[in-house]
C-alpha cells in the first residue's frame, strides 16, 4: 500500500507556492500528500488562506498571529480573528501558529504571553486545536498550557526539545511535529527523542518554503518533502513503515478532523 500524507504544517500562501498552487499541489499529491494544513502568521495572511481553503478542497487552513510578528500585531487583527472563527466552514481547521519565541532580540515577552493567553482562549471557545510555535520557550510553553485546559489540544511543531520537554507536552495532550530537522545527521538529540516518543503524539510536516531538508539548503521546503521526512522517520523507529505510516494519518485526521 502507498502511505498517504498531511502535511500539518506548510505556509502555502507564501513564494514559491503564490501563483503556482495547483502545479504545488499536484507534485505533493505525485508524493502521497493528501492533504495540506496551512497555518497564518498575521492577520493581513486570514482572507488568503480562506481563499485557498475554498479554491482547493486539499487546503485546510488555520488562523492565528505569530510570535514573531508580535510587532506588526493589533488589537483588531484578534478581534478580526475572533470574528473569523466564529464563521468559519469546517475548513479552518485550527487557531494557528500561535505560541512563544524567546530567541528575537527584543521578544516582548509580556505582549508575546498576553497575545498566546487570547488565543488559546478562543480556541477552547471556538472547540479548535491550536498549531504551536516554541523557540527557547518549551517549559514557559508547558506551564501556560496547564493554565488553559483545551478539549482539543494540538500540536508543538518543529519540535527540537528534550525527551522530558516532550513527555511534559504529551502528558498535557499535545502531538509532537515531526520535520526535516530529523533529516540532519547532526540533530542527533531531536532524531534520539522523536525515536522513543509514542507513535500515536507524533504528526508529520514540512514547515515549508521553511525548514530545508538535509540535501536541499538554500532552496524552499516544499510540501511533498513531507515523504522524505516520513523516509527518515521509518528508519529511526522500530515499527513497521505500514503502522508508522497509518498511525500518523489517524493522528493527524483525529487532531484536525480534516477527514
Amino acid at each position: 500500500m502507498t502511505p498517504v500524507f498531511i502535511d500539518t504544517h506548510c505556509h502555502f500562501d507564501f513564494p514559491p507556492f503564490v501563483h503556482h498552487e495547483q502545479e504545488s499541489l499536484t507534485l505533493a499529491a505525485q508524493s502521497g500528500v493528501e492533504r495540506i494544513i496551512v497555518p497564518a502568521v498575521t492577520s493581513e495572511m486570514f482572507d488568503g488562506i480562506i481563499q485557498l481553503t475554498r479554491q482547493f478542497s486539499a487546503i485546510y487552513g488555520a488562523l492565528g498571529l505569530h510570535p514573531l510578528y508580535i510587532d506588526s500585531h493589533r488589537e483588531q487583527g484578534l478581534q478580526q480573528l475572533e470574528q473569523l472563527l466564529g464563521q468559519h466552514d469546517g475548513k479552518i481547521v485550527a487557531v494557528g501558529e500561535i505560541g512563544l519565541d524567546d530567541y528575537m532580540e527584543t521578544p516582548q515577552s509580556e505582549r508575546q504571553l498576553w497575545l498566546l493567553s487570547e488565543q488559546l482562549k478562543l480556541a477552547k471557545r471556538f472547540d479548535l486545536p491550536v498549531i504551536l510555535h516554541s523557540r527557547r520557550t518549551h517549559d514557559k510553553l508547558a506551564g501556560i498550557l496547564k493554565q488553559h485546559t483545551l478539549p482539543r489540544t494540538g500540536v508543538v511543531h518543529g519540535f527540537s526539545g528534550s525527551l522530558s520537554q516532550a513527555q511534559a507536552f504529551i502528558r498535557l495532550g499535545y502531538s509532537i511535529g515531526v520535520g526535516g530537522v530529523i533529516t540532519y545527521e547532526r540533530a542527533q538529540k531531536t532524531r534520539k527523542v522523536i525515536a522513543k516518543l509514542p507513535l500515536t503524539s507524533l504528526v508529520l510536516e514540512t514547515d515549508a518554503p521553511d525548514m530545508p531538508l538535509s540535501g536541499f539548503q538554500g532552496e524552499p521546503n516544499r510540501p511533498e518533502r513531507v515523504k522524505l521526512v516520513f523516509e527518515q522517520l521509518c528508519q529511526l523507529r522500530s515499527e513497521s513503515v505500514s503502522e508508522i505510516a497509518q498511525q500518523l494519518y489517524t493522528n493527524s485526521i483525529a487532531l484536525f478532523r480534516c477527514g
